[in-house]
């Protein structure tokens, strides 16, 4: 005898906890089944579509069903309609978001034209998205045009300014795609892209409170934050100051404290870029273990970890669209069958002579109208499967790219203080051969004396960076161990929550199915009887 907490057989029972929860109800098991079901899932957005076409008509199993939880609106939190999708991108997995912004949305593209920056008319043409967001404070609204180079801006400084942290990649600027997709379509393909962007930032910890994000969603006009110098310009400024670095003052050799905290592959410090290609050979060919190393074994088996989930994620979306292809191909199937019966019955009926013959032709019509029914329940079963899986697949793939970027920033960092010790290493070797020669030298040398005060200086400036970069590693480190953190604990409830919105929602949709079916077998029923 299957229990009341179950789904028909279509599912497992409630946890204890929950049905321990539910209020007890006076009221018959077929109205009370589907709510106490609706409250053991309630605050998991997920596990909902958002619309609801289906007609309310019951099914030939025992309730509760898993249909009605699955196919029953979702509740509105926070003051925002969680129809439109928007929540669910700051509550994944129906966690309690600590985000200041209730919503974000990019709607409204306009075209304009910049005649300042083309000589040609009609050459500076770009386009401006309408970006309005509400924050939790009185649900204060604000709207500002932005065009995709402040979101290239906004990137940049963020990369700048939180190294060391899973910061979600913005869209790709994708030119040539541009020039060969229709201008409506890709328009459309960015303004979803740099939404969902947006929406990931916010709901990042410590990006979603920074200033930065802050000004690009709220400062009107023309945006506020400087663009970081392209990379032309900083490698022009960088061939410039080259030749005064090597024959110059030795100073000039040296990196300053406030570039130590940034990686040397921006191009404006092209020594700098070469003694660090130069440390990079040397850690992987060279004879001589660094004077500075990796020691965090944790960080490093995790590391390694996130490479094999990676692989992993690859593999499972590979498996998820070959479903998703499994019930697109057989919702068709179904479709075709249904239809190919429909004609069918239209011969029948053009061709029938005998009463019996018209009966059989509607008892088929029966049978190819379940067919249709049944193929657009696996349609919409399929773009569920899709929400599901393959969007949380997705997302977490592209989380992969950032944590690869900030276990790069990690690696920088290091090979920054790893290559300015090697320079005072070499330098205070220099400044002991100076001294050393000075010594057995009667009298006052005056050149000597001069090149080892250059030296001194440029030690000085040395271990300052040296100590700038070290601390940077350190702050670093301990954003990775953070996020690292955060990913793990995030990551089972994301995983927990596709596999449950996935199975109740095939459960649910089969449950149609099996009742759109199930109606035919009794509709039929009389043929058995008669052939017995």
């Amino acid at each position: 005898m299957m229990g009341p907490e179950t789904a028909s057989g279509f599912g497992p029972p409630l946890p204890s906890e929950v049905r321990a929860s539910l209020p007890l109800s006076s009221s018959s098991s077929s109205s009370s089944s589907p709510s106490i079901y609706r409250s053991a899932v309630s605050g998991d957005p997920l596990l909902f579509p958002s619309t609801s076409s289906f007609s309310s008509s019951s099914s030939f199993v025992d309730p509760p069903s898993y249909a009605d939880a699955v196919f029953r609106p979702v509740e509105p939190q926070n003051g925002i309609d969680s129809t439109s999708g928007n929540a669910t991108a700051f509550s994944r997995s129906g966690r309690a978001s600590t985000s200041d912004y209730l919503e974000i949305t990019v709607t409204d593209p306009q075209k304009e034209n910049d005649s300042a920056t083309s000589l040609v008319p009609g050459g500076g043409a770009y386009v401006t998205y309408l970006i309005t967001t509400r924050v939790r404070v009185a649900a204060t609204a604000y709207s500002v045009r932005r065009r995709f180079r402040d979101v290239v801006t906004l990137a940049d400084r963020l990369a700048e300014s939180y190294r060391g942290f899973f910061i979600p990649i913005r869209p790709d600027k994708n030119v040539v795609e541009c020039q060969v997709m229709q201008k409506h379509e890709f328009v459309e393909q960015r303004r979803d892209a740099l939404e969902k962007y947006l929406q990931r930032l916010a709901t990042h910890p410590v990006v979603g409170c920074s200033e930065e994000l802050r000004v690009f969603l709220r400062a009107q006009g023309k945006l506020p934050l400087s663009p970081t110098t392209d990379v032309a310009s900083r490698m022009l400024d960088g061939a410039v100051r080259l030749p005064r670095q090597l024959f110059g003052d030795g100073a000039y050799g040296s990196v300053a404290p406030q570039e130590a905290v940034q990686p040397a592959r921006g191009g404006r410090d092209l020594l700098r870029m070469f003694k660090e290609l130069k440390q990079s050979v040397t850690n992987e060919w060279g004879g001589t273990k660094p004077l500075l190393v990796e020691e965090d074994k944790e960080f490093l088996e995790r590391k390694g970890k996130i490479q094999e989930l990676a692989l992993q994620l690859n593999a499972t979306s590979e498996q998820a669209e070959a479903l998703v292809k499994a019930q697109h191909d057989t919702g068709e199937a179904l479709g075709e069958l249904g239809l190919a019966f429909i004609k069918l019955i239209k011969l029948e009926n053009d061709e029938a002579i005998y009463v019996p013959q018209r009966v059989g032709a509607a008892n088929t019509k029966i049978l190819a109208t379940a067919a249709v029914k049944a193929s657009r329940f696996y349609r919409e079963l399929n773009s569920q499967t899709i929400k599901h899986l393959q969007d949380t697949l997705h997302e977490y793939m592209g989380l992969m790219l950032s944590i690869r970027n900030a276990f790069s920033e990690r690696s920088d960092a290091l090979l920054t203080v790893q290559t300015l010790l090697s320079d005072l290493t070499s330098l205070h070797a220099r400044a002991e051969k100076i001294e050393s020669a000075s010594a057995r030298v009667f009298g006052r040398d005056d050149s000597r004396i001069q090149k080892l005060e250059e030296i001194r200086r440029t030690i000085k400036v040395t271990e300052d960076a040296k100590d700038c970069a070290t601390r940077e590693y350190e702050k670093i480190k301990e954003n990775n161990r953070n996020e690292l953190e955060r990913f793990d604990n995030e990551r089972q409830d994301d995983f927990l929550s596709m596999l449950r919105g996935l199975a109740i929602n095939q459960a649910g949709y089969f449950e149609k199915i099996a009742d759109v079916w199930g109606t035919v077998a009794r509709e039929t029923s009389h043929y058995a009887k008669e052939n017995c």
